[in-house]
């Protein structure tokens, strides 16, 4: 495939991935650095050029594979001037060497920068092979000059602002899950003996891999019918409007798995369960493609609420989750039962809604993307014997 193609289409998957929200809570603006490592409120000032008439509120980032789309923001404080383009550098933030030039034209000029607004400029950067962190460097140039930057602690001492530091994606996590002679009853008590012999996972938050507000951890058993997975989640207000199966779910408080038992990063599951035992699954013949609510995940689950549902008057302690998922039933099994060694790619999500409008999401493997199909972060799991 040629090179210009590739990033291409590495371009074109991380803009759809990330305007589609269908699973996954919307991207969070993330602030650059401040010249002393700490991280500048969202919308702050974050540097100046050409006496305070542009101001740097910020660049958010959202990396994938292969690539990473910035959308940078500032605000012009007065009329400018034609002729000005953008440049932005991504260096090793060790040794500074340059890893990638993307200067560009901007999309609106700047000259045409409505006074006291916000402009966006975004873009998409093929990030090198094997490239850790990164610091991202911009500016503004016309002919062999940069335009200055006001305060030297915003700025590399070249007239390339500080943007934010885009750590590098941590290796996916491997699970392996134990066999049971004795399945746990489903009946979201948790309280089942095989339950204590699966090792505790706890999520972490989708965006970022930092530790969410709230705490979720999720356990895995296995026997020749079915998989197991139980979620405990903590939630001072737990809630749902949804009541009929296949509702979307994912626009609401919810637990989620999704299956690739191949492998292969095409076909996969989804299974959601809600506080109020709702169940949305599905089938998926590629990435976001050709979603099947017709297929029936044959789920059996069952939820207990720690609190009262629905009431917002009050502060719950949270629900727990048990699912049993019959192997006969997923798509593009390789062995029926699984065979001790085999390896899946899995992920499990929540979505939690603490003021009932916007989303927070967490993982057991990170997405850094704003989409729970982000097949290529599946964590692994290993099927183990007893």
């Amino acid at each position: 495939m040629p090179r210009s193609l590739l990033v291409l289409l590495l371009a074109m998957a991380l803009l759809s991935s990330c305007r589609d929200e269908q699973a996954g809570p919307r991207q969070r603006p993330r602030p650059a650095p401040s010249a002393t490592g700490g991280a500048a409120p969202e919308g702050t000032v974050q540097g100046t050029w050409a006496g305070g008439a542009i101001r740097y509120l910020g660049t958010r980032v959202e990396r994938g594979t292969g690539a990473v789309r910035l959308t940078h923001r500032f605000q012009a404080t007065q009329q400018l001037p034609a002729g000005w383009q953008i440049f932005v550098h991504l260096v090793d933030p060790r040794t500074g060497q340059m890893l990638a030039n993307a200067d560009h034209a901007l999309a609106t000029p700047m000259e045409r920068w409505p006074v006291g607004e916000v402009v966006q400029d975004v873009h998409v950067v093929e990030v090198p092979a094997g490239a850790g962190d990164l610091r991202v460097l911009l500016g503004f140039w016309h002919d062999d000059q940069r335009l200055p930057i006001d305060t030297a602690a915003a700025q590399d001492g070249t007239q390339r602002m500080l943007g934010p530091i885009i750590r590098a994606p941590s290796a996916v996590p491997e699970v392996h899950v134990r066999k049971t002679a004795t399945p746990p009853r489903i009946d979201g008590a948790l309280d089942d003996a095989a339950w204590s012999a699966a090792a505790p996972l706890t999520l972490v938050d989708s965006l970022d891999g930092s530790k969410p507000a709230l705490r979720t951890t999720a356990r895995l058993l296995w026997d020749d019918a079915a998989l197991y997975v139980a979620f405990d989640c903590e939630d001072p207000d737990v809630w749902g409007t949804f009541r009929n199966r296949d509702d979307p779910l994912y626009t609401q408080d919810v637990v989620e798995i999704f299956i690739d038992a191949d492998a292969d990063g095409k076909t996969y599951n989804e299974i959601e369960v809600s506080p109020h035992n709702v169940v949305f699954d599905a089938y998926f013949p590629a990435r976001r493609q050709g979603m099947d609510l017709s297929w029936d995940s044959g789920l059996t689950s069952a939820v207990k609420v720690q609190g009262t549902i629905d009431d917002s008057s009050d502060k719950d302690q949270g629900w727990t989750v048990e699912m049993r998922i019959p192997f006969d039933h997923l798509a593009s099994v390789p062995h029926l039962p699984p065979r001790p060694g085999d390896r899946w790619r899995f992920n499990l999500y929540r979505l939690d809604l603490p003021d009932r409008k916007n989303a927070q999401g967490q993982a057991l493997s990170p997405l850094f993307i704003g989409d729970f199909h982000a097949l290529d972060r599946f964590a692994w799991l290993i099927f183990d014997g007893p």
